[in-house]
């Protein structure tokens, strides 16, 4: 239980370093972008035709922009402090609300295609293992390598044109379709299934290969029964410490893919933060990628303890 509470005291600890740290830089960076930073968000509310000088002023003293930076981020520090955001300049609702909202299509979007990965990358890489050197294995690793070199916006960009151009299965945008999801989630998920069909095969192979499944084998049990009580658990962890280092990576890497397809997710919504200079909502959607990557690599670290227990005595 002391190792536990220790455990937990640390990430809670990097939790509130991120917190401080991410929200500090976000207002910076945004604070030296260019540009008047009330016309922005003056844009933002009632639209780039319709701003004037005296729309900017009103709003500069409305939101307290006048005031000095230093001034500014103390009174978010103290806000975050009461575990408030604050609220967004352009809508005026509270940041917590709006990004709790985007975040679940972005979740939702990660999910998918992780899903849409396992179901691909994980099997293939156990065949490419169980028949390594031949012609399957060198066909999955040449589609791997192509697969994860290509940007995941040129794998959209082909969907796009495959499926909804040149073949009009799919709709091109949006979430409201009953099949909307799966351009984007596609879009993501066979960069994932590529390198998730390496870790795999690797994995498996190396786990064929170890010394209890040779063993087992000349004592009468086939490579199958071998590899199922000696090989699978010591694959599964390098397996499983892979796909959850990508979904963090999926759910902070979808901005492009969510413009792209024009997905409700929290990387839109961060793009149109930084457009209409919302300082208030870059700070909490990078905030809560920042608390986001630090949790689920704390379930990431449980799983694989649980899957291996020789991590335990460590």
């Amino acid at each position: 239980m002391g190792r536990l509470t220790l455990a937990v005291s640390r990430r809670l600890i990097q939790a509130a370093l991120v917190a401080a740290v991410v929200g500090a830089l976000c207002f910076l960076m945004a604070e030296t972008l260019p540009g008047d930073q009330a016309f922005r968000v003056a844009a933002g509310r009632y639209g780039i035709d319709l701003v004037s000088v005296q729309a900017a002023e009103t709003v500069r003293l409305d939101l307290g922009l006048d005031r000095p930076w230093w001034q500014r981020l103390a009174s978010w520090g103290g806000d975050l402090a009461q575990g408030d955001l604050g609220r967004s300049l352009v809508s005026g609702d509270p940041v917590v609300e709006e990004v709790a909202h985007q975040l679940g299509h972005t979740v939702l979007l990660a999910l998918l295609a992780l899903g849409l990965s396992m179901l691909v990358g994980p099997p293939l890489g156990v065949l490419m293992a169980w028949r390594a050197g031949g012609a399957v294995d060198f066909t999955g690793l040449l589609l791997a390598a192509m697969l994860r070199a290509a940007p995941s916006f040129a794998v959209g960009i082909l969907l796009m044109l495959c499926f909804s151009v040149w073949l009009p299965l799919l709709p091109t945008a949006g979430s409201g379709e009953p099949l909307g999801w799966l351009l984007p989630a596609g879009s993501l998920a066979l960069g994932l299934a590529a390198m998730s069909s390496r870790v795999t095969r690797d994995a498996a192979l190396a786990a064929l290969r170890a010394p209890p499944v040779s063993f087992a084998v000349t004592r009468g049990f086939t490579l199958w029964q071998a590899a199922r009580h000696h090989a699978l658990r010591n694959a599964l962890v390098p397996v499983v410490t892979y796909l959850g280092v990508q979904l963090v990576v999926l759910v902070e890497g979808v901005v492009v893919i969510e413009s792209l397809f024009s997905w409700p997710g929290i990387g839109h919504a961060l793009v149109h933060a930084v457009v209409a200079r919302d300082i208030p909502m870059v700070q909490g959607t990078a905030l809560v990628m920042g608390l986001l990557f630090v949790g689920l690599n704390m379930v990431v670290d449980a799983l694989c303890l649980a899957i291996d227990p020789r991590g335990r005595a460590s």
